[in-house]
């Protein structure tokens, strides 16, 4: 369905709005918002927790008498520094310069406080191999603490594919219940990619081609994504669902028809040449 691939509009300050009301899910809202120098935005968290995540640009995030200096020069450049706000908080974001930031929200008691998460707390990793080799960065996992929230910043190269083996958290097979978005940026900004929702116990089946600053909404099912040659992909990933606190960290269910896989990347690869004269 295309209403789960959704494009930025940057003729609104609220570049992206995803809310449980639109997605048809129950936990999850997800926004992008775009200030130029000087203007200012108020994220009221009411009764969810939020987590606020710089793209690029410089601003202010300032709750109460607390005032926190954010800047990032883009995602390809360096790790963020990460805002979460406990339920009834208002956060008056301010942009220093031109300023993009995302934030996504969940439903919470308020069991953690107002924070500022840095990156030296983030753990970093590479993950698989071959053709699904990529970096996960965990900037707000288990075990950083929240209570619904779950944050990861992934890196594709360009011809790889992540989320490989393709996983789900539906509920099917042993997996908890999450939604998630996915967040790309591409670089270059003309590149595109690929990333296919799907379920093996009954008929759904979803293909989106995505492209710079585009959102994917994974409602359900298997998920996986492709980054096309020469074309470098960062997403950012927000989920929230029936995982709480330490909980977060329960992996997903592969696919049985790939799981294989995390025991031999290659996964039998041709090499060429096969058949056939070659020059």
């Amino acid at each position: 369905m295309q209403e789960h691939l959704i494009h930025s509009n940057y003729d609104k300050t609220t570049v992206i709005e995803v809310t449980p009301e639109s997605a048809k899910w129950q936990y999850l809202s997800f926004s992008v918002i775009n200030l130029k120098a000087g203007e200012t935005y108020v994220h009221d968290t009411t009764g969810n927790e939020s987590a606020l995540v710089p793209l690029v640009g410089s601003g202010t995030f300032a709750v109460g008498d607390q005032q926190f200096e954010i800047s990032r020069k883009g995602v390809f450049e360096e790790l963020p520094h990460i805002l979460y706000a406990p339920p009834n908080t208002s956060v008056t974001i301010t942009a220093v310069s031109d300023f993009e930031f995302a934030f996504g929200s969940a439903p919470a008691e308020g069991k953690y406080p107002l924070r500022l998460f840095s990156p030296d707390e983030m753990k970093c990793e590479v993950r698989g191999g071959g053709a699904a080799q990529r970096q996960v960065n965990h900037v707000l996992a288990y075990p950083l603490p929240a209570e619904r929230l779950i944050l990861f910043e992934v890196y594709v190269p360009g011809g790889t594919w992540s989320g490989w083996p393709p996983h789900c958290h539906d509920g099917h097979g042993d997996s908890a219940y999450l939604e998630e978005t996915y967040y790309f940026r591409i670089q270059p900004d003309y590149g595109f990619g690929f990333h296919r929702n799907y379920r093996i116990d009954q008929d759904f089946d979803e293909v989106f081609t995505f492209k710079h600053t585009d959102l994917v909404l994974v409602t359900q099912g298997f998920h996986s994504t492709a980054a096309a040659p020469g074309s470098n992909v960062y997403f950012l990933n927000y989920l929230a669902g029936e995982l709480l606190d330490d909980e977060r960290g329960k992996p997903p269910y592969d696919d049985p028809a790939f799981g294989w896989m995390r025991n031999d990347w290659t996964g039998g690869q041709l090499t060429l040449p096969i058949v056939g004269d070659t020059e």
